[in-house]
């Protein structure tokens, strides 16, 4: 009974941050700066009041409008918060013991920093996800925190091994996006993408980086086949590749290792 109060404490908390890094995506696009005016609708500028803006709940009873000028909210705000939710989850579930709370060798303080980390780091992740998906730009004010947020942990994490490993795979990550900058003249990929692989390179390390890239290709490929068949786009169609690195920085932060595993047994 408490590790499922404890889970639904922080499911609600991570919806929470999901409505501010909604705002924090808005504001990003307006340049308004974050905290010093109240939360206003997007389409009429009415100012919200508190009741309008309780994370997902406010959308469920509002049914998706302003309840000043009942235009529709955008769906970003209540999957941004979801997805937030659960990823907080699965951040926190590997720390959880019986008792609900950090036990054993989960529980000392170098475990609680990396659970913070990650979740900040998590954080811009998404910040950059949904800006690049919709804006097709991932931010400098936006990835050069997270870089130096990523790497000052890596140093004061200090160990040469994991240190250097770290390093290596960000280079190589970045190196290889630079490549393709280079050789297409930034007609595929950006300077962004370079940047976000050397972060990846940072979090996931080597030799976890290879999951991530590959499977950001993958579902860049899968996808992106999809919209063609669809029409949706052509051969020719700009399509942001940074949601896609986010996408697999996540899913090999969780289950690189045993990816990598299945896939060396296949071989």
């Amino acid at each position: 009974m408490i590790d499922l109060f404890f889970y639904i404490y922080v499911f609600v908390f991570g919806l929470c941050v999901g409505s501010f890094l909604n705002c924090v995506i808005y504001r990003l696009q307006t340049n308004e700066k974050i905290g010093m005016s109240r939360s206003h609708c997007v389409n009429c500028g009415h100012v919200l009041h508190w009741y309008d803006l309780i994370p997902l709940l406010s959308f469920l009873v509002l049914r998706g409008k302003c309840r000043y000028c009942g235009k529709p909210i955008s769906i970003q705000y209540p999957l941004v918060e979801i997805a937030t939710g659960v990823l907080f989850l699965f951040l926190i579930f590997p720390l959880v013991g019986q008792a609900g709370l950090p036990t054993g060798q989960a529980g000392n303080f170098q475990n609680f920093a990396e659970i913070i980390y990650l979740l900040i780091i998590s954080c811009f992740l998404i910040v950059i996800f949904v800006y690049d998906f919709k804006h097709y730009l991932i931010l400098d004010k936006v990835i050069y925190p997270a870089i130096g947020i990523a790497l000052v942990y890596q140093i004061i994490n200090f160990q040469t091994n994991s240190l250097l490993y770290a390093l290596f795979a960000a280079l190589l990550a970045s190196g290889f996006f630079a490549s393709i900058v280079f050789a297409s003249r930034g007609k595929y990929m950006g300077a962004g993408d370079i940047k976000l692989g050397f972060l990846m390179g940072l979090l996931l390390s080597f030799p976890q980086i290879l999951t991530g890239l590959f499977l950001a290709f993958l579902f860049g490929a899968i996808i992106g086949i999809g919209m063609i068949i669809l029409k949706k786009k052509t051969l020719k169609s700009e399509v942001p590749f940074g949601p896609f690195l986010v996408a697999g920085t996540f899913i090999a932060m969780f289950w690189g290792e045993q990816i990598l595993n299945w896939y060396l047994r296949f071989l």
